[in-house]
């Protein structure tokens, strides 16, 4: 069992324990690739299959318990108030019994090694006393570690029948070690693999089988595929070396004839410079010739500049006091402007308060009249009615008067 194997652990370096090989995720592979290996099940429905897992996982909790007693041993003080006197006791008789193999394993492996050494150099009676010291110490070590093998069991029975403290020393996960932290992940990795073994069904697995096979002969198409590529690649290679072996060849030879243009460039280059520096010498002298005609042709500008600028000034000095005089008149009328049109602008206002004033009277006599008007029309009316009245009562006496009796 693992518990067996992890007996001596917490308290000294074991050696490097085989791993189970790391399982790819499957939310990482294509969908289509993941169907035949995902189980139709997420639930164990059997007994058996319960038990299984239900024994890998009482077995992963006791590994992370005896991963953690080295912490408990080298941190005493921390612990003792958490864990109990009994517990510790128990910690305590165990880490003497690992200390006990240790320096055992230590001493013997000094042993062997001196014996190694010594080998030829010593007598052959000495070497037989010295081997068989070392059988009597190793035939010592089977019942020692069975010693340590039933401390630990001690240890974790202790620790089962308090589950408060068992709680605690589980989450002191800092304290273990690398070695066995990657126990417990490959034994977590165990858990996944059976578990999904456990989940898939016979016929699942009959398919997982055929699609591996299906893949497996993918597979070696897929590999005569390289290789036939790998064999015209080789041939692709092949020629393209004899070409590039072609074009190293017209490389060197189209530097050797840049090398020889080359010289011939320097001698132009020598030849073209000498005669650049003679046509410079000949330029110098000339531009020094222009320099001096230049030179006296800005001596007779600047007096003329001279005399245009007192010519200039005396104009400026003059339309200076025009300007001014016009700047006055201007600022003279434009006050002149502005008293003028702020008295039109009080005679504006008081003309317009009195039109308000006479629109106001007018709307009162339109108001009025039109009163008027209609009283009018009502009098006119009025007097329509009783001519009509009066005309009618005279047609009326005519009337009487006229008619025989």
């Amino acid at each position: 069992m693992a518990l067996d194997i992890l007996a001596m652990a917490p308290l000294y370096q074991v050696p490097t324990i085989n791993r189970i090989g790391p399982k790819t995720d499957p939310s990482k592979r294509p969908a289509d690739s993941l169907k035949p290996f995902v189980p139709s099940k997420i639930k164990l429905t059997t007994i058996e299959a319960k038990r299984i897992m239900s024994v890998l996982d009482e077995a992963i909790y006791k590994v992370e318990l005896v991963t953690l007693l080295s912490y408990v041993a080298s941190n005493r003080g921390n612990v003792e108030g958490m864990l109990g006197e009994d517990i510790m006791r128990a910690v305590r008789e165990h880490e003497d019994l690992c200390q006990v193999l240790l320096e055992i394993v230590r001493c013997l492996k000094e042993k062997e090694r001196q014996l190694q050494e010594q080998d030829e150099a010593k007598e052959e009676g000495w070497l037989r006393d010295r081997r068989l010291s070392i059988e009597l110490q190793k035939s010592s070590l089977p019942p020692l570690r069975q010693q340590i093998k039933d401390s630990t069991k001690n240890v974790l029975r202790l620790l089962l029948s308090n589950p408060q403290a068992a709680s605690f020393l589980q989450m002191q996960t800092q304290g273990r070690s690398a070695e066995a932290q990657s126990l417990i992940d490959s034994l977590n990795e165990l858990r996944g693999f059976l578990f999904e073994k456990l989940l898939t069904s016979p016929m699942e697995a009959r398919d997982k089988a055929q699609f591996i096979q299906d893949i497996s002969k993918q597979n070696s198409v897929n590999q005569q595929i390289i290789d036939t590529l790998e064999n015209e690649l080789a041939e692709r290679m092949k020629d393209r070396h004899a070409e590039m072996e072609k074009e190293n060849f017209v490389i060197q030879e189209l530097k050797n004839h840049l090398h020889q243009v080359l010289k011939f460039s320097e001698k132009s280059l020598l030849r073209t410079k000498q005669e650049a520096q003679k046509q410079q010498r000949a330029d110098f002298r000339a531009s020094q010739a222009r320099v001096a005609k230049i030179q006296q042709e800005i001596l007779q500008l600047q007096s003329q500049l001279f005399s245009l600028v007192m010519e200039n000034r005396e104009a400026e000095q003059a339309l200076r006091k025009k300007k001014y005089k016009v700047e006055t008149e201007i600022e003279n009328w434009i006050q002149k402007y502005d008293t003028e049109m702020g008295e039109k602008q009080e005679e504006f206002e008081d003309l317009e308060a009195v039109h308000r004033e006479e629109k106001i009277m007018l709307e009162e006599l339109r108001r009025k009249h039109q009163v008027l008007v209609e009283e009018f029309a009502q009098i006119q009316e009025e007097r329509e009615i009783n001519s009509k009245k009066r005309m009618e009562a005279e047609q009326e006496m005519l009337h009487m008067v006229w008619t025989p009796r």
